[in-house]
């Protein structure tokens, strides 16, 4: 039910400290690590596309464009935007596949064109601004075809074998809405269609001139947004999907609309239509249908459509048998930000994300979705196993703290207004009869635990902002709490006193104890990764964590040699413990990463990230 592959990634082994001035940067010999997701997309129109060898399926997430085999789910990933993927397509051979980006305005977008047998980048096409909207590829893969977005409103035909520009022209008449989509010809190189937001428009190149010429096709009195479309087989017809949920029925040599429908039980839109065999037929009235969650964003065939793959915009994908038409879902994954991740004490078979509405329990043997556990319109923040393995607790944004049975995801107890605002860290003694919880207003408070009663034990109200982070000393009698404010407190949880006060100009975001408790570590804001001695709370030492960006996350070996740190600059890093310099840093990321662990025995590093992402990465050989 989930997305796990096995591909090969870089990690940039690096000879001395990350960052650090006036150091030199020296990156060593590039080593190969294995890299394994877990994320559906969701938000691209027409963004799962299942390749002419129907052996793998394509689609983009975040800045990554990502190839995975069907049968054995091994992951391949193109690396080469700068922001996020707008759009992919496929030539008909299979032997091209070109995605186009997102940037800011004003500035140029990139084309790329890849090699999908050496999945090498073949070329990068500079011209659009803005935003790429769409891309097709002629035939006999002579012509790319690019469309822009709102901003650039061009089409652009690009010639493939010499990657360069052939012409282009404004994508829409001056007094129609701008142009969506773009789609070529089944037979013809040099026909292609673009239609939008009021328009239809059956292009025609001349090469010998570099010219194209549009034709406005005609629907009478209709007028409809159109948001997909596909080419009949004999290139007569062009069927387009609209926004309120019909298919027009386009004459492509007269110009003109033959028919439209379904009339009576019309969907909700229209998003993707397949490839497949399209005739000149009458649209058929509706006769067989499936329910899926979420709103269907991609349609792809596998073959002759005798299986039809189906990309929802909740994260889903599902397989359908055309002959059966019953729907099978095999991917799945988080749609909002992931906000922790925890694996049970001793074990890397397992590991639970929290996120929007859910808990999910993964099993990484293999790769799928063991446990959803649903809770409507709440915000997970903070989850926690407990030792015994017995219950999974969390912190919710209502206020509540919630303990699920990590077998069947029932719900075991509530504590209700733990805190006054949202709960946003939570931790759990090794006896299991303890609770550490911290809130949104600052507070941290000591929950009892029993086997039918939970009672508070005691508050601690030192914190003026969020708690964001909790650790407990091996012999449950101290914690030290992150937060918001600046501070980090090193709490008797015995005593119930403050121990030490650790003070930055930070907002802290994470902290760890060393494995031997005689050191901890933080880091925020400041982007500095600081190491306080938790006797008497002095600095031992300082790093520069990251040249951009929140350090929102990280995480130290059982053995207290190495520790990990990920944040809003997309990269996880893992540094020595004793001379303070990185040591891999692993790139794969599209969004903040929110947090981040090491497993059980050091055989994966997980990391989570606010695009929805978990990423699974092959701990190094540092021997």
């Amino acid at each position: 039910m989930i997305l796990l592959g096995s591909a090969e990634w870089l990690w940039r082994e690096l000879e001395r400290s990350w960052f650090c001035p006036p150091c030199e940067i020296n990156f060593g010999e590039q080593q190969p690590a294995d890299l394994s997701l877990l994320s559906v997309p969701g938000h691209i129109p027409c963004g799962l596309i299942c390749h002419p060898d129907k052996e793998h399926i394509l689609y983009p997430l975040g800045c990554t464009v990502v190839i995975q085999e069907l049968d054995s789910k091994k992951q391949t990933f193109l690396h080469g935007h700068t922001n996020n993927v707008s759009c992919i397509v496929v030539s008909r051979n299979g032997m091209y596949v070109a995605s186009g980006q997102v940037t800011f305005m004003g500035f140029k977008a990139d084309i790329i064109l890849w090699d999908f047998q050496t999945k090498e980048l073949l070329a990068r096409l500079s011209l659009h601004k803005g935003r790429i909207e769409g891309l097709a590829f002629s035939p006999n893969n002579l012509y790319l075809m690019s469309l822009g977005g709102q901003d650039d409103g061009s089409v652009v035909v690009w010639q493939v074998g010499k990657r360069e520009a052939v012409c282009g022209s404004p994508a829409s008449a001056c007094r129609a809405g701008s142009a969506t989509i773009v789609v070529c010809s089944s037979c013809r190189d040099e026909i292609f269609v673009t239609a939008g937001n009021g328009t239809i428009r059956v292009w025609e190149l001349d090469l010998a001139n570099r010219k194209i010429y549009p034709t406005e096709c005609q629907t009478g009195q209709l007028r409809r947004v159109i948001t997909c479309g596909k080419m009949a087989d004999d290139d007569n017809y062009c069927y387009v999907g609209t926004s309120s949920g019909d298919v027009l029925k386009v004459n492509t040599n007269n110009k003109l609309m033959t028919d439209y429908g379904p009339q009576k039980e019309k969907f909700s839109s229209v998003s993707s239509i397949p490839r497949g065999q399209y005739q000149a037929k009458p649209l058929p009235s509706l006769n067989r249908k499936i329910q899926v969650q979420g709103a269907v964003t991609s349609l792809t065939c596998r073959g002759q459509s005798h299986q039809i793959f189906v990309g929802t915009n909740e994260c889903q994908i599902y397989r359908i048998n055309y002959t059966a038409f019953k729907e099978e879902l095999i991917t799945a994954c988080h749609k909002e930000a992931v906000h922790d991740i925890v694996f049970p004490l001793g074990t890397s078979d397992l590991f639970a994300t929290c996120s929007k509405n859910d808990i999910r329990v993964w099993h990484t043997p293999k790769n799928r979705e063991l446990l959803r556990i649903v809770i409507p319109n709440m915000t997970c923040h903070a989850i926690d196993f407990m030792r015994d393995g017995k219950s999974i607790i969390s912190a919710w944004n209502d206020g509540k703290i919630r303990a699920f049975m990590p077998e069947t995801g029932r719900l075991m107890y509530v504590i209700n207004h733990a805190h006054s605002l949202e709960v946003t860290a939570i931790a759990a003694t090794s006896d299991c009869k303890r609770i550490i919880s911290g809130g949104g207003e600052g507070q941290v408070r000591v929950w009892e635990i029993g086997e039918r009663t939970h009672k508070l034990g005691e508050v601690l109200k030192e914190h003026t902002s969020a708690v964001s982070c909790i650790k407990i000393k091996k012999d449950d009698r101290e914690c030290v709490t992150a937060s918001l404010d600046g501070t980090c407190i090193i709490w008797d949880i015995v005593r119930f006193v403050r121990k030490q006060m650790i003070l930055a100009n930070t907002l802290f975001k994470c902290v760890c104890y060393h494995p031997e408790e005689y050191q901890i570590i933080t880091s925020g804001t400041d982007r500095r990764i600081a190491y306080w001695e938790v006797f008497d709370g002095s600095a031992v030492r300082e790093l520069e964590g990251s040249v951009s960006g929140s350090i929102n996350g990280m995480d130290i070996t059982s053995d207290g040699a190495y520790f990990v740190t990920g944040g809003d600059d997309h990269l996880v890093k893992l540094w020595d413990y004793n001379e303070g310099a990185v040591t891999h840093v692993g790139v794969g990321h599209s969004g903040n990463i929110t947090r981040l662990k090491v497993c059980p025995g050091n055989k994966y590093i997980v990391s989570v990230s606010a695009d929805g992402a978990i990423l699974l990465w092959k701990y190094p050989d540092l021997h």
